[in-house]
């Protein structure tokens, strides 16, 4: 239980509070399972402050400094919290659903667990945080900058995440159900059994990612750069991957049926055993491709570049060549 001590200096007022916590720099203060619901303390010292459990819904914490608390199972929820500091605090199983954290700052955080439903991230600087576990579904993280950030196993479902950059960062896992990820940076990152399904990834950078057993069916890639992807056994059922760059990405036994794949880069792509049924290959160019065993039956690859395409013990039933450039 929260310290009467503490909580009869804080109920005079911010200032006094502060001044208290100047004079007492190495004083830890007690608020567990603390009662400050929708109380307005802007610019507190709550760092390195005990808040396990507290309730603080509706509470405005704007440019609060909270580095090095715990707050671990606390409920912020609705609270305000913009410019709040979270440098190195605890939030693991804290509740922060449809919370403002627009400039906060939670580097090298932990916040497993939480739950950030509907909360607004812009500008929150999020490096080297834990984010494991974590539930940002319909958050807002547009143009947030994951660098070294863990996310593995986060439920990102419908977030928007336009522009954010995830470079090298570990999604192995995460949902990302109908996610908005158009002009992301993905590049390098770990993206293997993720759940894509559904979400825009248009424009998109994805060279160089890990997306093995990935689920991307019916998601939008158009104009993505998948080049040196490894995209081994993932489900890629009626995506459109129109105009992409797939140069050199690792499809191996992938299942990309109904998929559109016209107008893209496949030079030198490997769709060994891969399924690829009923898919659009329209004007794409697959030089030096290779579709080994590959299921191709009811493909349309009129206009498409089939130079040095390697096409042995595939199924070839039904496909359309109309226009195709291929050497027999």
């Amino acid at each position: 239980m929260a310290d009467r001590y503490y909580l009869k200096i804080l109920t005079k007022g911010v200032h006094r509070w502060n001044t208290w916590r100047a004079n007492h720099p190495n004083t830890r203060p007690n608020f567990v399972q603390v009662y400050l619901c929708g109380l307005d303390l802007d610019g507190v010292d709550f760092s390195e402050s005990n808040f396990s459990e507290a309730d603080l819904t509706h509470t405005i914490l704007t440019r609060a400094n909270l580095r090095q608390a715990s707050l671990k199972g606390a409920d912020l929820s609705s609270a305000d919290l913009r410019q709040a500091n979270f440098v190195v605090a605890q939030l693991n199983g804290a509740k922060l659903q449809q919370t403002d954290l627009r400039g906060a700052d939670f580097y090298g955080a932990s916040l497993s667990g939480a739950n950030l439903n509907s909360a607004d991230l812009r500008g929150a600087q999020l490096k080297e945080a834990d984010l494991s576990n974590v539930s940002l579904r319909q958050a807002n993280l547009q143009g947030v900058d994951f660098s070294r950030t863990a996310l593995w196993g986060a439920d990102l479902s419908e977030a928007h995440l336009e522009q954010a950059n995830l470079k090298g960062v570990n999604l192995q896992g995460a949902t990302l159900v109908g996610a908005l990820l158009a002009g992301a940076h993905l590049a390098g990152a770990n993206l293997n059994r993720a759940d894509f399904r559904h979400a825009c990834l248009s424009g998109a950078d994805l060279s160089r990612a890990t997306l093995r057993g990935a689920n991307l069916g019916e998601a939008l890639l158009k104009e993505a750069n998948l080049s040196g992807a490894d995209l081994r056994w993932a489900e890629l059922i009626k995506v459109v991957l129109h105009a992409s760059n797939l140069r050199g990405a690792d499809l191996k036994g992938a299942i990309l049926d109904k998929a559109d794949l016209s107008a893209s880069d496949l030079n030198n792509a490997d769709f060994s055993m891969a399924s690829l049924k009923g898919a659009d290959f329209y004007l794409a160019s697959l030089d030096g491709a290779i579709l080994r065993g590959a299921d191709l039956r009811g493909a349309n690859f009129s206009g498409a570049n089939l130079t040095r395409t390697d096409l042995v013990g595939a199924d070839l039933c039904g496909i359309n060549l109309t226009g195709a450039l291929w050497e027999r």
